[in-house]
């Protein structure tokens, strides 16, 4: 190791590969390689990081995979020149937010194979973010703050303990493949259709019912969701007697029909009202049959869309697809693919 290291520096180096050489710690004099960009230190046994790493200020990749972490050393929070890091198959269980807070620059971070259960809420300042690799951990749940990583384009949490995904995820608009296969997730939040270049989605073994409304809309090039419970196409008759709707439900869609009108007098008058009436209308939804709105009443339907022939993807399958009616009168209308989802 000694000799590597000499070489680095006599030739000025700006890479130094100490990979799988049984390594307990790092020498201290890999630290006078000050123009070192590239450091390989994967396939050791490093339990802890020398604070002398302080002074490879260019330092833009480490590689820490495959050692015997037990935690994100605190010396990285300080190299804020990293753009990629990998702490893969380590045995970190938490990701302190003082460290996480140190990489401005950072474009890739890969946590895969540990034991952490939780990401900080920090991790919102990871802004340039484009690759985030989460798999094979203990994770229950993800911060709302995922939603402000809006470079990211691919995330990985595979193999984790999920059960719900924010709504606040949608909000990354550059997402292109979303890997939350084998985890315990039962649906997938609303909105989905937000993520116009998601093209990879990953949701096999779950706990899934159905998809989200519009899915179908997603120009997706590859799905997989084996081994969920989606419900089963076995249309019975059903005929419904129409429901007599509250006053506060006639009420609400006539002003968000109105609003639909922007010289209409309810449209003009809206902002003049306290923001949690505007805050409790931006949670209307839209009727798949007549497209008119509603707000707290509705209808679960299941459309089966067959995903070669209606979204133009190579696969030869068929997916139940949420979708949400207003009421039985549309509902008990002839001509439409829409069924109501019968309980078991």
């Amino acid at each position: 190791m000694a000799k590597l290291v000499i070489r680095a520096l006599q030739g000025n180096a700006t890479s130094l590969n100490l990979s799988s050489k049984k390594m307990y710690e790092v020498p201290t004099s890999v630290s006078r390689l000050k123009n070192v960009t590239v450091l390989l230190l994967n396939n050791n046994l490093i339990t802890t990081l020398p604070v002398e790493l302080l002074s490879l200020r260019h330092l833009s990749e480490l590689n820490l995979g495959n050692n015997a972490l037990k935690e994100i050393p605190a010396v990285l929070g300080h190299l804020g020149s990293l753009r990629k890091l990998h702490l893969y198959r380590n045995q970190i269980t938490t990701v302190s937010p003082e460290v996480i807070g140190g990489w401005p620059n950072l474009i890739l971070l890969n946590l895969n194979h540990n034991q952490i259960k939780r990401l900080p809420p920090e991790i919102q300042s990871l802004s340039k973010l484009e690759h985030l690799s989460v798999m094979d951990n203990t994770l229950e749940e993800l911060p709302v703050e995922l939603g402000h990583l809006t470079k990211l384009t691919e995330m990985n949490l595979n193999f984790n303990m999920l059960s719900w995904l924010p709504q606040q995820l949608y909000n990354c608009k550059a997402l292109a493949k979303l890997h939350v296969a084998r985890n315990r997730l039962t649906a997938l939040p609303e909105g989905i259709r937000s993520l116009s270049k998601l093209r990879v989605l990953d949701v096999a073994g779950n706990e899934l019912s159905m998809f989200p409304v519009e899915f179908h809309l997603l120009e997706l090039q590859e799905l997989y969701c084996e081994g969920n419970c989606f419900v089963s196409c076995e249309p019975l008759v059903s005929q419904q007697p129409a429901e007599v709707l509250a006053l506060k439900e006639l009420v609400a869609r006539f002003v968000l029909l109105e609003d639909r009108n922007k010289c209409s007098l309810v449209h003009r008058a809206l902002p003049c009202y306290p923001p949690s009436l505007t805050s409790m209308l931006e949670d209307s939804g839209r009727c798949a049959l007549c497209l008119g709105p509603f707000l707290f009443t509705w209808l679960e339907s299941v459309h089966f869309i067959h995903l070669k022939k209606d979204m133009k993807m190579r696969r030869s399958l068929t997916v139940p697809v949420r979708v949400l009616l207003c009421s039985y009168k549309c509902f008990n209308r002839h001509g439409h693919s829409y069924y109501a989802v019968a309980p078991i």
